[in-house]
């Protein structure tokens, strides 16, 4: 007979292992991309798509039936088409690039306008520790699919380097 050695949380104690499984299970065939996921990803050379697998991630939207609730992290795959990215910004948490497909430049800014640059591959990945500017551009031919992971279950929204995003980083929210 086995033997659970930790308690489940409070909103799982009565559920049946056939509950637990409905929604704890992420299907990448169930997910719609998001292309407007963010404040920037209206502009071109930031054009990405989400697929949020469990929380919402650093976008902030809540209302995907099929996303498993998130608890100490969230979990997405972006998918990054040619010549574009994402506005260097900065997290209150540590985040995590994880290549799956494809070739991704990552970069980490300091204040003063210094930038260091390396291209990650397929099962390379980058932990960008909190505060510290960060970001990503596919500079291939081939679209890039990567995860994403955001240590905490409701990170605040992104802290975009630029003022004008920055000021507008939550406009995609009200819409």
């Amino acid at each position: 007979m086995a033997v659970a050695r930790h308690r489940r949380p409070p909103e799982l104690e009565n559920l049946s292992l056939e509950e637990i499984m409905n929604t704890h299970i992420g299907r990448f065939s169930d997910k719609t991309p998001d292309w407007e996921a963010f404040e920037d990803a209206r502009i071109d050379g930031y054009r990405r798509a989400q697929h949020r697998f469990i929380g919402a991630g650093g976008s902030g939207k809540h209302s995907d039936p099929s996303v498993i609730p998130a608890r100490g992290f969230t979990l997405s795959v972006m998918l990054v088409p040619p010549g574009q990215g994402n506005a260097a910004h900065t997290h209150e948490v540590e985040e995590v690039f994880f290549v799956l497909r494809g070739y991704l430049t990552v970069f980490v800014d300091d204040e003063g306008g210094k930038r260091v640059s390396r291209v990650l591959g397929p099962w390379d990945c980058i932990s960008c520790p909190p505060g510290v500017i960060h970001g990503y551009q596919n500079e291939g031919k081939d679209p890039v699919y990567f995860q994403v992971m955001l240590g905490r279950a409701r990170p605040e929204t992104m802290g975009y380097s630029d003022e004008k995003l920055f000021q507008k980083r939550d406009a995609h929210l009200k819409e």
